[in-house]
C-alpha cells in the first residue's frame, strides 16, 4: 500500500512538473548608485527566488505541457529605487521566443521594457494569482504578463490562437484599476504601457498584427529550414500586413515592438539575398517602420 502511494505521489508530482508553461529566467539588478544594506541584499535575492517559483510553477493554463514545450521567457526586474525597505521601483524588461521548426534557432516573440514598476513585498511572503481579483501589484504585474507572453507564443502557432489568454491578461488590467500604481489606466504617461499593450492586441484595428504573427512565424521561420524561397515569400506577405495597420495607427506599441524583435532576425535573414530581394524587402520596412529606416538600409550594406 505504501508502495502504491509512493507511486501515485510520484505521478502527480511528474504531471505537475509538465503541465506548467512557462520556463521563465528571473534575474534582478539594482542601481549602481543604490547603497544596498546587507537586509535589501537578502530581500532582493528572496524575491527573485519567489517570482521565479511564481512563474515557473503557476499553471496558467488548461493546457498539458510537457518540459519541451514550455515557453522560454526572461525577466530581468531593474530596481532603480527603494525608499523605504520593502518597497521597490524601476523597470521590468520582458522577453520571450520560441524555437523555428527543424531547427536549433530561437525567434524573439516578445521584448518589451516596463518603465512603470512600482510594489512592496515582505520577507516570507508568497505570491498568489488570484482570477478575477486585484491582490497585489507584483503579483498583478507578473501575472499580465505571463498570460501575454502565452497568448504571443499561441498566435504564433494558430491564427488568433491567444485570444483567450489576451483576454484574461486584459481581465486584469480591468481589475488593477483600483490601483494607484502607473501602467494600468489609459491615462497613464504616454502609451507606452499595459493598458495600450493589451487594448491594442485585442482591438479589431490590430487583427492583421496578429495575421502577421502567425503567417510570419508558422508559414515563415517555421519553413526557413525547408523551403527558404516559400518560407521568405510568406514572411514578405506577412509583413505586408502591418501596412494596413500603420495607415490607421502609425507608430503604434505593438507594431513598433514586433517590429523592434525582428530587426536583427530580418537583417541575417536577407543578409545573403539577392539585391532585388534585399530592395523589396527594405522597402517595406521603411514603409512600415519609416522611423527606423535607418536600421532597415543596414540590409543592403
Amino acid at each position: 500500500m505504501k508502495y502504491i502511494s509512493l507511486l501515485i505521489s510520484l505521478f502527480l508530482l511528474i504531471f505537475k512538473l509538465d503541465s506548467q508553461e512557462l520556463n521563465c529566467q528571473v534575474s534582478i539588478i539594482s542601481d549602481a548608485r543604490l547603497e544596498l544594506t546587507t537586509l535589501d541584499k537578502e530581500m532582493i535575492t528572496e524575491l527573485e527566488n519567489t517570482i521565479y517559483d511564481f512563474m515557473n510553477n503557476t499553471q496558467w493554463t488548461r493546457d498539458n505541457f510537457t518540459v519541451e514545450e514550455r515557453v522560454n521567457c526572461n525577466l530581468q526586474l531593474q530596481i532603480n529605487e527603494i525608499p523605504v525597505s520593502g518597497t521597490f521601483s524601476g523597470s521590468l524588461q520582458i522577453q520571450s521566443s520560441r524555437p523555428a521548426f527543424n531547427s536549433n534557432y530561437n525567434t524573439t516573440l516578445f521584448n518589451f521594457q516596463d518603465d512603470d514598476i512600482s510594489f512592496t513585498y515582505s520577507r516570507g511572503a508568497a505570491l498568489i494569482y488570484a482570477p478575477n481579483q486585484y491582490r497585489d501589484e507584483l503579483s498583478s504585474v507578473l501575472a499580465f504578463y505571463a498570460y501575454f507572453i502565452l497568448g504571443m507564443d499561441y498566435d504564433s502557432f494558430s491564427n488568433k490562437g491567444g485570444t483567450d489568454l489576451f483576454t484574461i491578461a486584459q481581465e486584469i488590467v480591468s481589475n488593477a484599476q483600483s490601483s494607484s500604481n502607473s501602467g494600468w489606466k489609459s491615462s497613464s504617461r504616454g502609451k507606452n504601457n499595459r493598458y495600450w499593450l493589451i487594448d491594442n492586441i485585442l482591438h479589431e484595428l490590430f487583427s492583421p498584427l496578429r495575421d502577421c504573427m502567425y503567417l510570419y512565424h508558422r508559414k515563415g521561420i517555421d519553413l526557413l529550414y525547408d523551403d527558404d524561397k516559400s518560407a521568405k515569400s510568406n514572411i514578405y506577405s506577412a509583413l505586408s500586413k502591418l501596412i494596413k495597420v500603420t495607415a490607421t495607427r502609425p507608430s503604434s506599441l505593438n507594431v513598433l515592438n514586433f517590429m523592434q524583435a525582428k530587426t536583427n532576425e530580418l537583417k541575417n535573414m536577407y543578409s545573403e539575398a539577392e539585391i532585388k530581394e534585399k530592395n523589396e524587402i527594405v522597402n517595406l520596412l521603411k514603409r512600415i517602420d519609416p522611423a527606423n529606416s535607418s536600421k532597415y538600409q543596414e540590409i543592403l550594406n
